[in-house]
């Protein structure tokens, strides 16, 4: 069994700003899938927002209309009160890493530069050219170096262990020996990141599975607003590889089969530029009804930025097209079309990381504060990833008398035969059903019938097929025997989640009779703020999954209409 202080599962952006904030404080360690720097953290392209006022025209931009953006972006399902800290911290966050030498883009005059964004009032998204998140992800490891931190990649969290309201540390596959190890800890951080694999097309990497929002199900933690899954607007045709917002920031236009600039139609003011829930479902919309181009795609033109601007702007989103579509954007335009991005919902925590158990911590994308609601703003999530990074960890620190906790072998061991056992059974059952099987069948059903567009005889037949395929989970068997690297054990383990979890956004979608931000309800198309103005809460009790609902922070604003 191995022992520190605290344990912080997952090596992007949350869980490394996390440890690099407790280094020196206590005796802390990352555990990762894979190794930091190949987190789903590097793949974010455009920029992180901070009310910096760098911008021409941007001085009157203040943390206050930051988080009135935020708001109306997320449909008035965020947390008021949670949105104005992450945004009053958003500066902080900018120059903490100045200091730490992040090469961000830069004004003539050296400040650091500023592009506009969908649903922001003023530009206020910092950024690296169109690689911003693995400039952060490198400047943040460089820290975790500098400062000692242990970290355990090639290891993939399986469960945590939890007895009498208290999280005694965690089970994890050791992908490079093949064998599952033991983890006590105080304190544990899950920072593990997303569900995009849930769905067919998506722009997450294979190791966003959910797996960690799924553990703390299971463990009896609840889970909050999952069905709010976010469909970003411009993915690369057929590989659905993200092409940033920040292509529509400098310039960039969406084409339809007519040569038409159709976002006039949905959004005449912001146009390309309106929330990605919006500009998501008028490209799906255009595709729907026939003024796409054959196959489902319309097109992203970059031409009238020039090749200069490309160059300098947006060099990665140029060599994406030469590699994946064989096309230059300097002379053709780009084709696009929606894939899953990001999941609003995760686990139920505070503003400080907190969850219902006392020493258990969640920060990022599988943390739901709730700081986007309904529909998150291009640019929030890597800061969301810092800011309560941090936070998490300068609460950790401050509960000084919490670290006499001593997490007990018996619970571990426990946890660990549980997990040998579930292995043992899906080896003896070579001829059982193949994994593979169950989860592209799930991932088809997401895909095609909890998607941008939803109605209720389509959800309600996904989650009575997606409960059958659940039962259908324990007759699994894996053919390949341990070894290292058997990525077969790792995804029969991590399936059971993907269902739950699946299941989860089936029923909060079937449930929620309304449409806000990314939850759009063909058969209720219109927000109803009387009935739904409410967080959608699934606990885990006995196999089943139950549902509550508790009230939305609107201390801030009041709900008003939402229109760009």
């Amino acid at each position: 069994m191995i022992k520190h202080d605290v344990l912080v599962v997952g090596g992007g952006l949350a869980g490394l700003r996390a440890a690099v904030g407790l280094a020196g404080q206590r005796d802390v360690a990352v555990i990762s899938k894979v190794h930091p720097l190949r987190s789903h953290s590097g793949a974010a392209q455009g920029g992180i927002n901070a009310a910096m006022g760098n911008a021409p025209g941007a001085a009157a931009d203040s943390p206050e209309k930051h988080a009135f953006d935020t708001i109306k972006g997320s449909d008035y399902l965020a947390d008021q009160a949670a949105v104005l800290e992450m945004c009053r911290l958003a500066p902080e966050a900018i120059n903490e890493f100045e200091r730490w030498g992040a090469p961000f883009s830069r004004f003539a005059e050296g400040t650091v530069a500023q592009r506009p964004f969908g649903g922001a009032g003023f530009p206020r998204t910092c950024y690296a050219a169109d690689r911003t998140g693995h400039v952060l992800l490198h400047t943040l490891y460089e820290q975790l170096v500098r400062r000692g931190v242990k970290v355990y990649d090639e290891r993939a969290v399986t469960r945590l262990a939890v007895a009498d309201g208290r999280c005694h540390g965690l089970v994890a596959y050791n992908l490079k020996q093949g064998r599952f190890e033991s983890f006590a800890a105080k304190f544990c951080v899950f920072a593990t990141g997303g569900y995009g694999r849930v769905y067919r097309d998506s722009t997450n990497a294979l190791i966003n599975t959910g797996s960690g929002i799924a553990m703390a199900l299971v463990a009896g933690i609840a889970v909050k607003d999952l069905e709010f899954v976010q469909f970003h607007p411009t993915t690369l045709l057929g590989t659905n590889i993200l092409i940033t917002e920040g292509a529509r920031g400098e310039g960039g236009h969406l084409i339809n089969r007519e040569a038409e600039r159709f976002m006039a139609r949905y959004a005449p003011r912001m146009m390309e530029l309106a929330p990605r829930d919006i500009v998501a479902r008028s490209i799906q919309t255009e595709i729907n009804e026939g003024r796409g181009y054959a196959g489902g795609y319309v097109h992203l033109d970059l031409r009238p930025l020039g090749k200069a601007r490309i160059l300098e702007r947006l060099p990665g989103i140029r060599q994406i097209c030469l590699d994946f579509a064989g096309l230059d954007p300097v002379e053709e335009p780009i084709p696009i079309q929606p894939g899953q991005h990001y999941s609003m919902g995760g686990i139920d925590t505070d503003v400080r990381g907190r969850t219902t158990i006392d020493n258990f911590y969640a920060a990022g994308e599988c943390a739901c504060v709730s700081v986007h609601g309904a529909n998150r703003l291009g640019g929030n999530s890597l800061l969301d990833t810092l800011v309560f990074g941090r936070l998490v960890a300068e609460d950790i620190i401050a509960r000084q008398g919490d670290f006499s906790f001593q997490p007990q072998e018996a619970v571990l061991g426990r946890h660990l035969a549980l997990q040998t056992a579930q292995l043992e059974a899906m080896l003896g059952r070579a001829g059982g059903v193949a994994q593979r099987h169950i989860r592209e069948s799930l991932r088809t059903l997401l895909t095609e019938q909890v998607g941008i567009f939803r109605h209720e005889s389509a959800i309600a037949d996904a989650a009575e097929r997606i409960r059958r395929l659940r039962e259908q989970y324990a007759t699994v068997g894996c053919r390949t025997p341990p070894g290292p690297f058997n990525f077969e054990i790792l995804q029969a383990l991590e399936l059971e989640g993907l269902l739950y979890v699946a299941e989860v956004i089936a029923q909060g979608a079937l449930r929620r009779r309304e449409s806000r931000g990314s939850h759009f309800r063909s058969d209720y198309p219109a927000r109803d703020d009387a009935q739904w103005l409410k967080h959608t809460l699934a606990r885990l009790d006995g196999g089943e999954i139950s549902f509550s609902y508790a009230e939305v922070d609107t201390s801030q604003h009041a709900p008003q209409a939402r229109t760009y």
